[in-house]
């Protein structure tokens, strides 16, 4: 398994597509990827409040990202978030979860909320999703193929061509990623 560890910001979370994508990634073991049960809390609570989904599907996705993901929940990393300043107090606690599982990143949609001064006495960059993915396909692309073509083929109501499927995942603001996965599409 790599080395390289990553946190994942609830932002990256909370749209259904990619975080299906973001999960079978972490399954391949290019990665270790992390979370806490505050960052499962602000996603799902977020789908909540706009009634995208029902309160059993999220629990059951956070259950199942929970299981299939080894060892991916930080604890203990409470006692670091007073000791951190960032431009929103509210993100302080991503950061300790960074801190304490020893992140070499973390992804995230919210670049300014993370400034790199904050994040470099720590050893660890943010990065946005579409560049972390992007990073995968390029270091290991038959392996990010097969786990962007198993989450095509569990999309089966209704089935998506690869055309729709990559038309999703570019609503999810991911062109590079979309990009270069049009050069796989026959793997796709």
């Amino acid at each position: 398994m790599s080395k390289f560890t990553v946190v994942y910001d609830a932002c990256g979370l909370y749209p259904a597509p990619l975080r299906d994508a973001l999960m079978r990634l972490a399954l391949t073991d290019l990665f270790k990827a992390h979370w806490t049960d505050h960052i499962h809390d602000e996603w799902i609570n977020a789908l909540l409040r706009a009634k995208k989904h029902s309160p059993d599907s999220l629990l059951r996705a956070r259950e199942l990202m929970d299981r299939h993901v080894r060892d991916a929940k930080v604890y203990g990393y409470e006692p670091l978030i007073e000791g951190l300043s960032l431009p929103d107090p509210d993100d302080r606690h991503v950061l300790a979860a960074a801190i304490r599982c020893n992140a070499s990143a973390i992804v995230t949609f919210n670049l300014k909320d993370f400034p790199e001064a904050s994040l470099h006495q720590y050893d660890i960059e943010f990065i946005h999703p579409d560049d972390f993915i992007l990073y995968q396909i390029d270091m290991a692309p038959t392996v990010c193929c097969r786990a962007f073509q198993a989450q095509r083929s569990a999309l089966k109501n209704p089935p998506l061509s690869v055309d729709t499927f990559l038309a999703t995942l570019q609503k999810q603001q991911l062109p590079q990623t979309v990009s270069k996965l049009r050069e796989f599409a026959d793997f796709l």
